[in-house]
């Protein structure tokens, strides 16, 4: 019997963080997809660390915006020269355009986007910008084979900003959950977000203000950090509930989940949050923003309109004081199932047969 080598996938991933992406990429290292070797292309730091540890296969190199356009370009042309990669899969839109700019003709090209937003402002900053990389993404999605969004909301937003030349596919992020266990009541509140203005934590700290008129053991977790931590902080204390709001910086998702009852998220966006998923795998109760893709995950229950401080309040209670009106994931995909879905749009844009 003659053994046939698999083919290789590039995944190209410009940052070295363990933030979304990265959890995306170390679930795909674990399970693997089928039929294909994967070779992780990413820059120094605790990402390609994490991979290794899981037995990927792992390039570092200079790639990245924190190594220039021209440092990427030319780590990504020679690891397409060493590994005579089949596909070259993409991550975030930088790698997107170095993909562009680097790969000639032979790989396919793969993109999926994570972080695309309704409002081009909330990641760009400025219309102007905005505009400025709408184009590009344009232009640099011709030279795709295939995209890949990872919500419904993600693939109508492109599709609507960038005008694809060819259908997106929609891979929701999987997730392996061990059994969602039962947790009793509580008022213990967490937010796992950056302090920054598109998490709208100033919204949440007005619902938790209502909140905690009523219900005296009500508490406030905003962990991490960012540019808007001062004034979260003197909100706080001008309301008069800086015994009941903590700001511990950053955290261990896993641990911080296990000592709270429900996590708040009121976003302007999210396109497929890997903490709402682990918070509905973990039992907790969950009040997130209706915005991205949070209704593909969450039940009406759970979602809200941010603006509105007494439907957050409501919905905290009844999150944290009603663990049968807490979501599940039943029916969500699994890190298997989402890995057999990437390996179809690799066969169908190579002609492999797995």
């Amino acid at each position: 019997m003659v053994l046939t080598a698999r083919p290789t996938a590039l995944w190209a991933i410009p940052v070295s963080d363990l933030a979304g992406v990265a959890r995306h990429a170390l679930d795909v290292a674990r399970v693997g997809i089928p039929g294909w070797r994967l070779v992780f292309l990413t820059p120094p730091g605790a990402l390609p660390r994490e991979l290794k540890a899981a037995g990927a296969a792992v390039l570092e190199a200079p790639f990245g915006p924190g190594h220039g356009l021209h440092a990427s370009v030319s780590s990504l042309r020679h690891a397409v020269a060493k590994l005579q990669p089949t596909v070259v899969h993409t991550h975030l839109s930088y790698a997107d355009i170095v993909a562009a700019l680097a790969v000639g003709h032979g790989p396919r090209l793969i993109t999926t986007e994570h972080g695309i937003a309704q409002d081009d402002v909330v990641y760009h900053g400025s219309a102007v910008k905005a505009r400025v990389m709408s184009v590009a993404h344009t232009a640099r999605l011709r030279r795709f084979d295939a995209a890949i969004a990872v919500s419904d909301a993600t693939a109508k937003a492109m599709n609507q900003k960038w005008h694809p030349r060819r259908a997106v596919t929609v891979i929701h992020n999987g997730l392996d959950p061990e059994g969602a266990p039962t947790r009793p009541p509580g008022l213990r509140v967490l937010s796992l977000a950056r302090l920054a203005p598109e998490k709208r934590l100033d919204r949440l700290v007005d619902g938790f203000a209502e909140l905690a008129s009523s219900q005296v053991a009500a508490t406030l977790t905003l962990a991490g950090t960012g540019p808007l931590e001062g004034d979260l902080r003197r909100q706080v204390n001008r309301i008069g509930l800086e015994a009941r709001v903590r700001f511990p910086g950053f955290v261990d998702p896993d641990a911080a989940m296990s000592e709270h009852d429900v996590l708040a998220m009121l976003s302007v966006w999210e396109n497929c949050s890997y903490a709402l998923l682990d918070a509905a795998a973990a039992g907790l109760g969950v009040v997130a923003s209706s915005v991205g893709a949070n209704p593909e995950i969450l039940p009406d229950r759970c979602l809200v309109d941010a603006t509105d401080r007494s439907h957050v309040a409501d919905a905290l209670a009844r999150q944290g004081l009603e663990p049968t009106q807490r979501p599940g994931l039943d029916g969500w995909p699994t890190v298997t199932q989402m890995t057999q879905r990437i390996a179809g749009v690799y066969d169908t844009v190579t002609g492999a047969t797995t």
